[in-house]
């Protein structure tokens, strides 16, 4: 069954930007071995854990443009395939015999799982501010791609500024990354993002559009996003869905991913120029001018 489903979810797709940061990240510091390709495994095993865990939190149905794994093998192999995927992640990184990589990647999973707590915590809550989503997202998200960052340079002995400029470069590709990914749910199409547009409305979460429409919108406005978060719930989402560009609230959403993205190329400025550092500030840029 554990082959079945990971089988399932790996021909699902996805981007694999979480690995493909430390196969990048590795190179662009001039790695020679083949640990980094080890690593970049581990990360993408924790990351699948997490969208398997995700998916039945959230009750998702559609991912990748596809059944969730939940939707088709049920809630409880989804998370019990989740857990073997942790489980066997830490049994890889653990060979790689490095406290540091193991350091990163237990306090990475710690605080992403923290981050989805926070999530739950704010699901329904009409009041979260910018600060509390920023922190959310910096935690569930932001955070493995920063452990993937400072993975190449730890797998590399890279002095210890080297690996927080890519840690912070992973901080704040995962952030615009993220900001991206909220900003998709109001103005994407289904069959491109592969997901259902809406699913955050309908989940009751107070995403940036959302906060910032609330806060930018007539009271009438307001209190139409109010309610529909307090709900968790869609029927409204055309009127939402005209507050939220009538009120420039995804300009400010891809203003901020913008930013974002200028701050993790402008955190690897140190590191020598080469194929791999450009694909790094390609990365940023995609990050924040994807459709899917």
């Amino acid at each position: 069954m554990v082959r079945q489903v990971s089988e399932y979810i790996i021909s699902s797709g996805g981007k694999r930007l979480r690995p493909a940061l430390v196969v990048l990240s590795a190179k662009a510091l001039g790695y020679q071995g083949d640990k980094h390709h080890e690593l970049a495994a581990v990360v993408e095993f924790i990351h699948t854990a997490t969208l398997l865990h995700d998916d039945v939190v959230d009750a998702s149905n559609l991912r990748r443009g596809r059944d969730t794994a939940n939707a088709l093998f049920g809630n409880a192999t989804s998370v019990l395939v989740g857990d073997f995927l942790y489980s066997r992640a830490f049994q890889m990184m653990v060979s790689v015999d490095n406290t540091r990589v193991m350091k990163v990647l237990s306090d990475a999973t710690n605080i992403i799982a923290e981050g989805e707590v926070l999530q739950l915590m704010n699901c329904n809550d009409p009041e979260i501010d910018e600060t509390d989503y920023l922190r959310v997202i910096r935690y569930k998200t932001a955070q493995l791609f920063e452990a993937a960052g400072r993975l190449g340079a730890i797998v590399n002995d890279s002095p210890h500024d080297i690996e927080d400029a890519l840690g912070t470069y992973g901080m704040h590709l995962g952030t615009a990354f993220q900001i991206i990914d909220d900003v998709l749910d109001y103005s994407g199409e289904t069959d491109r993002i592969g997901k259902n547009v809406g699913d955050d409305l309908a989940e009751g979460k107070p995403t940036l559009p959302l906060i910032y429409a609330m806060k930018h919108g007539s009271t009438e406005e307001s209190e139409i996003i109010r309610q529909a978060i307090k709900q968790g719930e869609s029927k409204d989402f055309q009127r939402i869905l005209e507050i939220v560009q009538g009120t420039g609230a995804l300009e400010h959403a891809y203003t901020q991913a913008k930013q974002e993205a200028i701050l993790a190329e402008n955190a690897i400025a140190a590191i020598p120029s080469s194929q791999y550092k450009e694909a790094l500030i390609e990365l940023s840029a995609f990050a924040v001018s994807r459709k899917f």
